[in-house]
């Protein structure tokens, strides 16, 4: 962690981050991970839906906690990739490409999801409706109205729902640390926030291929429309159409945005009115849609404002350090993730005054300042609300959403009411709201 003194005198002051995080924010609550949704010691069991990179990672952080037995894909490589892993299945797990069957399973007490964008709503749906509890990849959704019925679905079963927004639960606490001293008052009232999170890139045209023997094309689509299959369309590059994901909007925006409403304290509302500066496609649109079906299609590079009801204004941009800056009266704080940068009013906060206990407890919503993995099994044990609930997560991900519709509308205002969630005196911006989803693949709470 690199503390910056500000001033005219610039100081680097080198610490360890883990170490002068914990000082800094004292101790926090802990939660074991006692009896609960399985008996005492006995260890719970798991299943992963979606194999591939990041769904393996996040398995293999899980795999510390419970037991894999169910393995799903709808790329037979990877299910059996990760059903024969010695770090996930062990070659004892089962594996499928149909996820329902996972579902159907008596023996799984939770899922881990990794899939692509589109098929993270209805697949915790199904899951939660299911009784078991859900650690999903962010962005947990493609749509503002999916958001919405993630929400009715976790009040509705009661099950644990963490988003894979490991920022807030990062192992040198360095978010936690700045959305700390935000909320804490010690650079004063908030003047300006920028989330800078990088820019997409261009490709294509692309061929258009048989798909590859292992891949089930047509359920790997899911809700989205029938296209013919283009390898840059599935597995990693996935996130560079609109019709998958929201580019570097959804992508590193449900990171360094959900940190900025974090810190303003925005977690139950969004912005009042976003509007584009400044924003690149990468193929020409027409009525928000791409005009050509064989190039990435989200945007480039961006800088968009989205401005709350009290006046505080967040920019989204893509060409400056990514991470997080909150610029306050008092001072600024620059936080991403190996280093928290201090100026101002917040230097000499650092090491005065521990952050209140209760402040803490609310940021992790009651939870210890443990692993994000560790955090959403205490969750399951407890049935508490994990560091990174759907509620926040929907409200920063609308603001992400909009984001997009704006641009994707020519780079057109939009007035949203946070309350009603609808965008105002827009039909055909609300329009973009909700998607048509196909036959078979709808989403039902």
């Amino acid at each position: 962690m690199r503390v910056r003194t500000g001033g005219d005198r610039r100081e680097f002051l080198q610490v360890g981050a883990a170490g002068a995080a914990l000082a800094i924010l004292g101790e926090a609550p802990r939660a074991a991970l006692g009896a609960g949704f399985r008996a005492k010691n006995e260890r719970p069991r798991l299943a992963l839906i979606g194999a591939g990179g990041q769904g393996t990672w996040d398995a293999i952080g899980a795999a510390h906690f419970g037991d894999f037995v169910a393995v799903a894909d709808v790329d037979k490589n990877h299910a059996e990739k990760a059903r024969d892993s010695e770090r996930i299945g062990k070659k004892k797990a089962e594996a499928f490409e149909d996820y329902r069957k996972v579902l159907d399973r008596n023996d799984v007490d939770a899922v881990v999801i990794g899939t692509p964008d589109h098929w993270h709503t209805k697949i915790c749906i199904d899951a939660m409706k299911a009784g078991k509890d859900v650690y999903c990849e962010k962005p947990l959704t493609l749509t503002i109205d999916e958001g919405k019925k993630l929400r009715e679905a976790v009040e509705k079963t009661g099950r644990v729902l963490q988003v894979g927004t490991q920022q807030r639960s990062d192992h040198n606490k360095v978010f936690l640390m700045a959305v700390a001293l935000v909320r804490s008052g010690r650079i004063g009232k908030i003047k300006k926030v920028t989330a800078a999170i990088g820019g997409g890139p261009s490709g294509g045209p692309f061929a258009k291929e048989t798909p590859p023997p292992e891949l089930n094309w047509d359920v790997w689509l899911g809700q989205a429309p029938k296209v013919d299959y283009i390898a840059k369309r599935a597995h990693a590059d996935f996130r560079w159409w609109y019709e998958y994901s929201g580019g570097k909007l959804t992508d590193w925006g449900a990171h360094h945005v959900d940190v900025a409403h974090w810190g303003l304290g925005k977690g139950d509302t969004g912005p009042t009115t976003i509007e584009v500066e400044r924003a690149v496609l990468p193929v020409a649109y027409k009525a928000g849609y791409a005009t050509v079906d064989d190039c990435f299609n989200t945007v480039n590079s961006f800088l968009v404002k989205a401005t709350f009801a009290d006046g505080t204004p967040l920019e989204i941009r893509d060409d400056t350090e990514n991470g997080v800056t909150f610029q306050g009266e008092r001072g600024k704080i620059f936080v991403t993730r190996d280093r928290i940068d201090l100026e101002g009013g917040a230097v000499g906060a650092l090491y005065k005054d521990p952050i209140p206990e209760s402040l803490l407890a609310e940021l992790r919503n009651g939870k210890a300042l443990d692993g994000h993995m560790e955090n959403f099994f205490a969750c399951c044990n407890d049935r508490g609300k994990p560091a990174a609930d759907v509620w926040s997560h929907h409200r920063a991900l609308s603001t992400c959403h909009l984001a997009n519709i704006a641009i994707r509308l020519g780079n057109r205002k939009l007035t949203w009411d946070p309350e009603k969630e609808l965008i105002v005196g827009d039909d055909e911006a609300n329009g973009f709201l909700t998607r048509p989803q196909r036959d078979g693949y709808e989403i039902v709470v």
